[in-house]
C-alpha cells in the first residue's frame, strides 16, 4: 500500500521524505517534516497525528529512537502503525507493528531509513536504501533516486496512484513540497517530472520571500522587470 524513504543530508542538515501509495493523496496524511528537527513518515494504517508527536518529543531533545518508543508506547492501537524516523543528526528508527499489511520492510542506511507495506517483495526496501546511500545531488533527487529504485525493483504489489516529496532546511516552511494526488499510471515519474520544473525556479522562489527586491520577474503583466 506504501512506500517511502525519509532521510538527512550529510553536508547540509536538511531532511526529506518520498513516499508513494496506492491511495489517494499520500502526501496529504504520511510525510511530517520539522526543520531543525526531524522527519516521520507514518504509514501502513495511518495516523496522522503519530508525525507531530514524534516530532515534538524530538524537539525536547531525545534520540529518534527514544523519541519513536515514547511515542508509540501510548498508543492503542500500534499494533497496525508502520513509522519510520529520523533526528537533526540523522539518527534513525522504525516500527512495523504485527498487523502491519502484506510483504514489509523496513531498513536503516547511512543517513536514511526506508519502510514499505504491501510489497512485490523484500527486496524493494534494500534497494531504496542502497539506492540513497549511493546517489549524489540535491537531498530531493537522492530520495527520488530511491523511489526509482524501489519501483524497479517491484515497488507495491499492486498499482500506485499517489506520490510526495518534501524537503525542509532552515525555514519554518518546506523550500519542495511537491504531490501527485492521483494518477492511473507512474505517479513517482510524474513527482520526477514536477521536480525537473521546479529544480530551476527553487531558489527564486526562495529570494520573493526573503528577498523580494532581489527576485527576478514574475513574466506577468504589468511586472516589467
Amino acid at each position: 500500500m506504501t512506500f517511502s524513504v525519509v532521510a538527512r543530508c550529510a553536508e547540509t542538515g536538511q531532511l526529506g521524505i518520498a513516499i508513494s501509495s496506492s491511495s489517494i493523496a499520500v502526501g496529504a496524511r504520511c510525510p511530517w517534516l520539522r526543520p531543525g528537527v526531524g522527519a516521520v513518515a507514518s504509514q501502513n494504517i495511518t495516523l496522522p497525528s503519530l508525525g507531530p508527536q514524534v516530532l515534538d518529543v524530538l524537539e525536547q531533545g531525545m534520540a529518534a529512537s527514544e523519541a519513536l518508543g515514547a511515542v508509540l508506547a501510548g498508543q492503542e492501537h500500534r499494533e497496525y502503525r508502520q513509522v519510520t524516523v529520523i533526528d537533526s543528526q540523522g539518527r534513525t528508527a522504525h516500527y512495523s507493528g504485527a498487523q502491519t499489511l502484506g510483504i514489509h520492510d523496513a531498513v536503516s542506511g547511512e543517513q536514511c531509513v526506508a519502510a514499505g507495506n504491501m510489497l512485490a517483495n523484500r527486496a524493494v526496501i534494500s534497494a531504496m536504501v542502497r539506492a540513497f546511500e549511493h546517489a549524489s545531488g540535491h537531498l530531493a533527487e537522492r530520495l527520488l533516486a530511491a523511489m526509482h529504485a524501489g519501483q524497479a525493483e517491484g515497488g507495491e504489489a499492486g498499482p500506485v496512484h499517489s506520490a510526495a516529496l518534501v524537503v525542509v532546511d532552515d525555514l519554518p516552511w518546506p523550500i519542495v513540497n511537491l504531490r501527485v494526488d492521483w494518477a492511473d499510471t507512474d505517479p513517482i515519474g510524474g513527482l520526477d517530472q514536477l521536480w525537473q520544473a521546479y529544480r530551476p525556479q527553487l531558489q527564486d522562489y526562495l529570494d520573493r520571500a526573503l528577498n523580494p527586491h532581489l527576485a527576478p520577474g514574475y513574466a506577468v503583466p504589468g511586472d516589467d522587470r
